[in-house]
């Protein structure tokens, strides 16, 4: 029998698996280069409206370069108060999510605890939390307590309720085989329905940090001695729309990276998710 050349084997074998490494570097430059393209847009989407064909009042939001000048005049200022949103927002986030994730998991230990207070976790999370503001000031006073407990009720109902949904969402076919295994609760707790539970509870706590940075300027607005809230009131009170948008636009900024921040801690923490799904 003629032997196969090596061409001829790898052919009966079968196609050899394609590289995907320009694949991972089209997608790397795209996780840059695209949200630095929206961005672009944007802002000439901004500067069209205002500057050109001046289709919006330079009192309700000025030209680009206006904002610019604004943040460029005081710097340090505008970064000090951003650094006290941020600590706040953070503190108030991990507040809530400890607290929202044990809530969590005494819901789905307990099909009594679920049925008697998810209504009243419901009927706290509808109510409008800027009517709490005055009930905060006056309970708590000015200053960091009612903005980090306004953090803490805005952001906290999703966290509780993507921990009880992931964790009374195992798959089946783990549970079986946990029981088929002869695991005490504790060992199928820990080694199955807590780690199939994670994803679930990262997807909300992605949905409260934009909350919390909400909650955080809202607290501002209405109890804050310092942060980018209290900046935007103290501009808006004097006319001063250049500095309230510098203000507005770090806040946006300021969610972003918190936001992406959070998604790298789920990647590091979670690596065999994004190896076991697909988007297509």
């Amino acid at each position: 029998m003629t032997e196969l050349s090596k061409p001829q084997q790898a052919s009966a074998a079968g196609p050899e698996p394609v590289p995907r490494v320009g694949a991972r570097r089209r997608t790397g430059l795209g996780v840059v280069l695209l949200p630095l393209a929206g961005l672009l847009v944007a802002l000439g989407v901004w500067w069209l409206l205002t500057s050109v064909l001046e289709m919006i009042h330079p009192a309700v939001l000025p030209p680009p370069g206006a904002v610019l000048s604004a943040f460029a005049a005081a710097p340090v200022r505008f970064l000090e108060h951003a650094g006290d949103t941020a600590v706040e927002t953070v503190v108030g986030f991990v507040l809530s999510s400890a607290c929202g994730v044990l809530i969590g998991l005494s819901l789905a230990a307990s099909r009594v605890l679920e049925r008697m207070f998810t209504p009243l976790l419901v009927a706290v999370n509808a109510v409008p939390k800027i009517a709490l503001g005055p009930l905060l000031v006056g309970a708590l006073g000015w200053g960091q307590k009612p903005v980090l407990t306004m953090v803490f009720l805005l952001c906290f109902f999703p966290i509780v309720l993507s921990t009880a949904v992931g964790l009374t969402s195992t798959p089946a076919d783990l549970a079986e085989l946990a029981r088929s295994l002869d695991a005490s609760r504790w060992q199928a707790f820990r080694k199955v329905r807590l780690p199939a539970a994670v994803p679930q509870i990262f997807v909300g706590l992605k949905v409260a940090m934009p909350l919390a940075t909400i909650g955080a300027v809202i607290g501002e607005f209405q109890a804050g001695e310092t942060g980018l809230g209290y900046l935007i009131v103290q501009a808006g009170g004097v006319g001063d729309t250049a500095t309230a948008w510098a203000a507005i636009i770090l806040i946006g900024l300021m969610s972003i990276l918190l936001y992406f921040a959070l998604a790298l801690l789920e990647r590091f923490a979670l690596p065999w998710v994004k190896d076991t799904t697909s988007r297509s």
